[in-house]
């Protein structure tokens, strides 16, 4: 086991350091444009434009990865984002911020295609399993560390956008360094939604609702939480609370969701979700202490709803399918999230910060009720053609799911 860790030890590190900057960054970046005077319009539409940016990158990664290798790329990805993190502080207009974030999210894009083919690679049917959950346990620990740096300087000055660009370019220094021969470049992937929609509605319904509301509370939370008198500390460890409540509670989510109908227990959390986000909306300025666990709570249900709603479309689709199928899922989950922070915004600014938890209640009933309707109309796959859960980071590209233990045959 040691050697395979330290197979991936510089690819695993490079990874914490770009991800300690996308949690300060994702915190940071609502916070001063409220600072500055942007509209809630106007930071739903920042928030959008990242997600904007990952879905086009995630087109053409692949293509970058194959004309200049993985090396490149990932320094092309890192520099790309390190300049559009500098150019934040330096012209903090609107549309300047949305060109950055566009920027942003297509090199996050091309930075996670690099580090996940790279892992990919070095990983056997033997360590797959060992890979992936290291690569999650590295992901959801970058975002929370980051995330707790943001109490290390003032929210309206350069100083945690210096510390962000930082960690965008240390990120280069591992893999700079490292040994290891570059992998053969991913193939490209097939899009079928519509058949995968036919299939598996429920699976497709999920990614989508899950897109919409996590992409609108990622990017219009820290807006609530200043609003309800939840300052620098406290702000960021309203984000934190959220991050590790999902993380703690994907693999016994998991572990309930292989021995029941995935639908039942996704239609649960999803009832369970609508209850926590009107809680939020009535409850959240009563006291930091409701506010925190409310959140800590609405994190342990939703952030592994994306995972149960890929594993149950699995289900239902040949094993050699997999890679396909995820990677469509990704790409709609990554659609939605374009949509749901302009939405969300645009309720906000007319009903006030809380009515982004409503937005998000309002999304997971639908899906909870369109889910019970599906339980009705059809049987649930016989057991011997279910796999198992394994949690999936939602930020991530479609080379990460050949990392997945599930489908090694099909990578």
């Amino acid at each position: 086991m040691r050697q395979h860790i330290t197979a991936i030890a510089a690819i695993l590190f490079s990874t914490l350091i770009f991800l300690m900057g996308n949690g300060l960054l994702g915190t940071l970046t609502p916070v001063r444009g409220h600072l500055a005077g942007f509209s809630e319009l106007a930071i739903g539409i920042i928030g959008s434009a990242y997600y904007g940016g990952f879905v086009l990158g995630c087109y053409a990664g692949p293509r970058l990865l194959r004309r200049i290798g993985h090396i490149r790329t990932f320094s092309v990805a890192a520099g790309i984002a390190a300049t559009s993190t500098l150019l934040q502080p330096m012209a903090v207009d609107v549309t300047a911020w949305i060109l950055a974030r566009v920027l942003f999210g297509f090199a996050a894009a091309g930075l996670f295609m690099a580090i996940e083919s790279w892992l990919n690679d070095r990983a056997t049917n033997e360590t797959r399993g060992f890979v992936f959950s290291s690569y999650m346990a590295v992901n959801y620990g970058g975002l929370v560390i980051g995330q707790g740096f943001f109490v290390t300087g003032a929210p309206e000055s350069f100083e945690l956008f210096n510390l962000a660009a930082i960690f965008y370019a240390a990120c280069l220094i591992p893999v700079a360094l490292t040994r290891l021969p570059q992998p053969s470049p991913p193939s490209e992937l097939r899009m079928r939604p519509l058949r995968i929609f036919k299939i598996a509605p429920v699976g497709v319904a999920g990614c989508a609702a899950v897109g919409f509301a996590n992409g609108a509370v990622w990017t219009l939370a820290p807006l609530y939480a200043q609003n309800h008198g939840l300052k620098h500390g406290l702000l960021a460890l309203f984000m934190i609370v959220f991050t590790l409540g999902g993380a703690l509670m994907q693999v016994p989510a998991g572990r309930l969701s292989d021995r029941t109908d995935r639908r039942v227990l996704i239609a649960a959390i999803c009832l369970g979700a609508a209850v926590l986000g009107v809680a939020l909306a009535r409850f959240g300025g009563r006291g930091p202490a409701t506010a925190l666990i409310l959140m800590a709570l609405l994190g342990a249900v939703v952030l592994p709803l994306y995972g149960l709603s890929v594993a149950h479309a699995n289900d239902r689709l040949p094993r050699a399918d997999f890679i396909e199928a995820s990677a469509t899922l990704l790409l709609i989950n990554a659609l939605a999230a374009v949509i749901g922070p302009t939405f969300a915004a645009f309720v906000m600014a007319l009903a006030g910060t809380e009515a982004l938890f409503l937005v998000t209640a309002s999304t997971h009933m639908a899906l909870a009720l369109f889910t019970i309707v599906r339980i009705r109309m059809k049987e649930p796959p016989p057991g011997e053609t279910r796999e198992p859960f394994a949690p999936l980071p939602q930020q991530a590209s479609p080379a990460a799911l050949e990392l997945d233990p599930r489908g090694p045959e099909a990578a």
